[in-house]
């Protein structure tokens, strides 16, 4: 099938969120494009897109992502205007993406992935071992601060919501002595920030961490061929079982879930875990299978976990 290729009088529509680090994606997905199908830039038009997780207003209240919704929050109203053919295409960071996607929407195409590490960012500190003892640290991630808590009962997490300009601004502040933030994100800005990477052993990214998803039509066959030709199955492969993993799980933004997993010749080696929030226990599993049997292990290491967890583990959900 021929492809009828996007002109500047008919540009494709590519929606995002109106981030610094959302737009860097959108304009790297743009930039693939653009080779792989050697079109010019203006053949493209980036369309901003509000959605719930971007009010100012409860960004700077620093209200908790569980307050405002679920793991839709950051989606809902780009997949909307999707729907509408308002846009063409949506930019994604993956870890934001709910494991199902609305009917009439597929997400099938994944850019190579970044660092999947998370960066301890501190004005004072090297790393999480530095803090002194009752050290206050600020994140919006449930994962992060279940782990941190983990690590170390004696830190004092508060709530940290913001990009990473914002977020320096409070650490200068004295609002806290470090935040974390993921490296791939830090990378794709081109920032330079006093940061120092976690390694995944001692603190296990969120899923799918590092890797840009883009979301189109399923019924949209100029969106599909256009998508083919920048896909990364090796990315797709390790996020398989990541997703399955957290589908599993039920993952939200109030499940603290961490997974990562990484390709090994023709073998797929997963990590999972899942904590209660406040760090006070831990339960992890792991598992190796053929690349093509990714989702099943991602499945299988979810239902041991449900299984080994206690009765009330999932209390707070």
């Amino acid at each position: 099938m021929t492809l009828t290729l996007p002109t500047p009088a008919s540009p494709l529509k590519i929606g995002t969120r109106g981030s610094p680090l959302a737009l860097a994606q959108a304009c790297e997905t743009r930039a693939r494009l653009m080779e792989a199908h050697a079109l010019p830039e203006e053949a493209f038009e980036v369309v901003v897109i509000q959605t719930t997780g971007d009010n100012r207003a409860m960004i700077d209240a620093d209200r908790p992502l569980k307050e405002i919704g679920n793991k839709g929050l950051f989606t809902k109203e780009i997949e909307e205007a999707m729907l509408r053919g308002d846009i063409d295409i949506a930019v994604h960071s993956t870890k934001d993406m709910p494991t199902v996607q609305p009917d009439g929407l597929v997400l099938d195409c994944f850019l190579p992935r970044e660092d999947v590490r998370d960066a301890f960012v501190s004005l004072k500190y090297k790393s999480i071992s530095e803090l002194p003892e009752g050290a206050v640290v600020g994140t919006s991630s449930l994962r992060r601060k279940a782990q941190l808590l983990s690590a170390r009962p004696d830190l004092q997490v508060v709530e940290f919501r913001g990009n990473v300009q914002t977020r320096l601004k409070k650490l200068e502040d004295g609002l806290a002595e470090a935040t974390f933030l993921a490296m791939a994100g830090l990378n794709r800005l081109g920032l330079e920030v006093p940061k120092s990477a976690i390694e995944s052993d001692d603190l296990l990214p969120a899923v799918a961490q590092g890797a840009i998803s883009i979301e189109r039509r399923a019924d949209d066959a100029r969106a599909d061929g256009m998508l083919k030709a920048i896909h990364c199955e090796l990315t797709a492969q390790r996020l398989a079982a990541e997703r399955a993993f957290l589908a599993t799980l039920d993952g939200s933004c109030e499940t603290p879930i961490a997974a990562l997993a990484q390709l090994h010749g023709d073998q797929i080696h997963l990590r999972g875990e899942i904590l209660r929030p406040d760090g006070s226990e831990k339960l992890a599993e792991e598992g190796v299978a053929p690349v093509a049997e990714a989702a099943a292990l991602g499945k299988n290491l979810g239902e041991r976990l449900l299984k080994a967890a206690p009765r009330d583990f999932f209390d707070w959900r």
